[in-house]
């Protein structure tokens, strides 16, 4: 009997992991909650509950070489950089190529997915979806899971004392959309990753004034790196991480920092990381230096309290009469359709082998892709994810034992921690 598999997710995700399953010979469904295919990289005008959303300014942070899917190139008139709309045209163009629209069901929603009665022999899933009103049942003997981590804002409002008395206008990230309702608003960005950063540099030109507030700084590289190559061509090399893995702590470090202040003195930008020799993801940002030098975007420390109108930094100074405050705070992982107990089995916190498997699960027939945060192209990474996850599935792969899942979990953790 050829196994079925459930995928959770149209976007690159999604059509690595139906890929993947053709090429070993399984038969995959693919339900997708959206119209169309792509996830986080189709724009929308207006963001959707339960759906990944971008600005419309959004473009790629690795060139085109070091993105695209390993059998599939880009074409040579596509920018190195790429605007969402190029990457989107890319994924729809990818799809038709390989033939894996027929195996997409659009609009679409997955409202759950349980383990079957005889998990424990068979590793089968009751999956229940629904389309136009209507609910449907159907066994799956695996599930991969391919929706992403930029679906639920995570707003931590506690954090920040007074701001229930705050009288402008909160937004999360994954609201905003373009800079124009802006115009001649005094903005706090509250977060300096890559959305932060973004909003922040785009709104100094119509903003009359905006303040990035960061409780730990940022390295703020620029995509265009020595010898005016792009950066990942240069950075994500065999050598460097022979470099990284193989010198001294100290000296790595060193070459670490050396390295990101090489465009500019992030001491000197009041964005200098808390701990800078931290491997902390770095921000891609070309315009962001020369904002702050033009004045146009001024960086403060974390916010210790909000009163009606102003925001209090931690330095003393004041942000007065502002309009809105925009949080780029990133995301919270949820996957409403599934009991939490699967993925977070411990202390509330995912954990997963190498990133993909659930460990206590008698059966390995559930599967997480794209979860990863590689500093790296996600396309190749997800296309590597779904090819090992399917032989996993399948049967030609064969997984550790449970205790040898978590203690490479442990591991990882306390490298991270430490």
């Amino acid at each position: 009997m050829v196994k079925k598999v459930a995928i959770i997710g149209a976007g690159i995700s999604g059509l690595a992991s139906i890929r993947s399953c053709l090429e070993e010979g399984l038969e995959p469904t693919c339900f997708e909650k959206g119209e169309d295919i792509g996830g986080l990289w189709k724009f929308s005008d207006h963001a959707e509950e339960g759906r990944a959303s971008i600005y419309r300014s959004v473009f790629t942070n690795s060139s085109k070489e070091m993105t695209c899917f390993p059998d599939f190139p880009f074409p040579d008139d596509f920018p190195n950089f790429m605007h969402n709309s190029k990457l989107q045209e890319y994924i729809t163009a990818f799809a038709k190529e390989k033939n894996l629209l027929r195996y997409i069901q659009l609009k679409t929603l997955v409202s759950s997915v349980s383990k079957r009665p005889d998990f424990s022999v068979t590793g089968q899933w009751d999956v229940t979806t629904e389309k136009d009103g209507k609910k449907e049942s159907a066994v799956f003997d695996a599930v991969m899971i391919c929706s992403g981590h930029h679906v639920y804002p995570n707003l931590p409002k506690e954090s920040f004392p007074g701001l229930q008395l705050f009288k402008g206008k909160c937004l999360h990230s994954w609201d905003y959309k373009e800079p124009g309702i802006f115009k001649g608003k005094r903005v706090l960005v509250i977060g300096l990753g890559n959305s932060g950063c973004d909003i922040a540099s785009e709104l100094s030109h119509t903003a009359e004034q905006v303040i990035v507030s960061s409780r730990s700084g940022s390295w703020v590289m620029s995509r265009v790196w020595h010898g005016g190559y792009p950066w990942d061509m240069m950075f994500i090399t065999r050598f460097e991480t022979f470099l990284k893995n193989n010198l001294p702590t100290v000296i790595s470090d060193w070459w670490y920092v050396k390295q990101m202040n090489a465009r500019f003195k992030h001491e000197n930008y009041g964005l200098m990381p808390l701990n800078g020799t931290l491997r902390k993801e770095p921000v891609f940002n070309d315009e962001l230096p020369a904002r702050i030098l033009c004045g146009t975007v001024t960086v403060k420390p974390n916010v210790k309290e909000f009163t009606e109108t102003s925001a209090i930094f931690e330095d003393g100074t004041v942000f007065e009469a502002i309009d809105c405050v925009i949080f780029a705070t990133g995301y919270s992982y949820a996957y409403p359709f599934l009991d939490d107990s699967i993925i977070k089995s411990r202390d509330n916190e995912v954990t997963l082998f190498k990133g993909i498997f659930p460990p206590p699960l008698e059966k390995p027939t559930m599967a997480v892709i794209g979860l990863v945060q590689s500093l790296g192209a996600v396309i190749p990474t997800t296309d590597l994810q779904s090819r090992w996850a399917v032989q996993v599935i399948k049967g030609t792969c064969t997984l550790p034992s449970v205790k040898d899942m978590m203690n490479d979990i442990d591991e990882k953790m306390g490298k991270k921690l430490k």
